[in-house]
């Protein structure tokens, strides 16, 4: 489907209030057919397992001492006790229990107790890359695999990467709609001080959603986190001028920050996903890459690596606050039994129709 230019005036059409007729996002699941990461490439030690989950599957992934990582679903076929608990041997997983062996592949190689002819059936298998710290796992139909996704800033010399995540008690789609509603500035008031978002429009295809913003300073002081991520202070010219872009592309989301005249590399460069935990998929794990384009010249490069610990605690306050207020939207929704929003802003509407057309039903 070809792409969509929507109107760009956020109050030039008032949508009514949802339906209870209306898809309730919070109880779609999240399609397995596209490569999510399940845990950075540092937490799974030479040698040793590691136990994740994808929307209540569990998964090993595994690092043999040499050779690439692996997963495999989390249970040795003979007595079903997780894998996670075994032993790394050579480029394989032996289960702590009776020492059955599963190469990378999933095939039972070994049963120390009986010959190599009568070897039992493995276990399941996924497919598994790493890149950027992160180990992918693709949990879906291999038939249905897709292109990897595209990281090219946190691989990128040009940018200093911050990696970061934690667990959050909500469904993945409020972390979707949080990023994308920048209209939702007042909750980080303390932070950023007065910022007044000024919608640019929004574009909308099969499989994504697109919206445009500046955010000029209204009042306040420019925070020191922002000044690390913008190289200095900006002066009036250039408040308000630099553009926000935000995109869903289901299911991963970015954020770039580039002046209005496009001719420069972002300034910032987010990429983040929001991997299901429970079956139910009212937990999840954020998995980011936050990419800053580094100052000509050693002098800018240097100011940035002593300013990089002020952006830190920056953007984990700011992130502190969103984690806060989208659990109080999941216990919300919970007590509710419903979805009672009444979304008055076009943007989520539309992300609300992809999230829904894009992910599967509710069990």
């Amino acid at each position: 489907m070809d792409s969509i230019t929507l109107n760009t005036d956020a109050t030039a059409e008032i949508p009514p209030p949802l339906s209870s007729e209306a898809v309730d996002t919070r109880r779609v699941r999240i399609h397995p057919d596209f490569w999510y990461p399940l845990a950075w490439s540092k937490e799974v030690k030479p040698g040793k397992t590691l136990a994740v989950h994808f929307a209540g599957t569990p998964i090993v992934l595994v690092r043999p001492k040499q050779g690439d990582v692996f997963a495999l679903e989390n249970r040795c076929a003979h007595r079903q006790v997780p894998l996670d608990a075994g032993v790394v041997s050579g480029c394989a997983v032996r289960c702590g229990y009776h020492g059955w062996t599963y190469d990378a592949t999933g095939k039972c190689i070994d049963v120390p107790y009986i010959g190599k002819g009568k070897l039992p059936n493995g276990v399941k298998s996924y497919p598994c890359r790493e890149a950027a710290g992160l180990v992918f796992v693709y949990p879906g139909d291999p038939a249905n695999m897709p292109e990897f996704p595209n990281l090219a800033a946190a691989e990128n010399p040009e940018y200093k990467t911050r990696r970061f995540g934690r667990k959050i008690a909500c469904h993945y789609s409020f972390m979707h709609e949080n990023l994308i509603d920048m209209n939702h500035q007042f909750l980080h008031r303390k932070i950023m001080g007065q910022i007044q978002p000024r919608y640019l429009g929004r574009r909308l295809g099969d499989d994504w959603l697109e919206v445009q913003y500046t955010l000029p300073r209204t009042g306040g002081k420019q925070p020191l986190g922002e000044a690390a991520i913008f190289g200095g202070k900006r002066n009036d010219e250039a408040n308000g001028k630099d553009v926000m872009t935000i995109r869903t592309e289901y299911p991963y989301q970015t954020l770039r920050i580039a002046p209005a005249s496009g001719d420069k590399e972002p300034v910032m460069d987010l990429w983040i996903v929001y991997v299901p935990q429970d079956t139910e998929q009212r937990t999840i794990r954020t998995f980011g890459l936050l990419s800053i384009h580094k100052p000509a010249g050693n002098l800018g490069r240097a100011l940035l690596t002593l300013a990089w610990p002020v952006l830190i605690r920056f953007t984990e306050a700011i992130f502190k606050e969103d984690r806060w207020i989208v659990e109080a939207e999941q216990k919300a929704h919970d007590a509710q039994g419903a979805n009672w929003n009444q979304e008055v802003f076009p943007v989520i509407r539309e992300l609300t129709g992809l999230l829904g057309r894009r992910g599967l039903p509710p069990l």
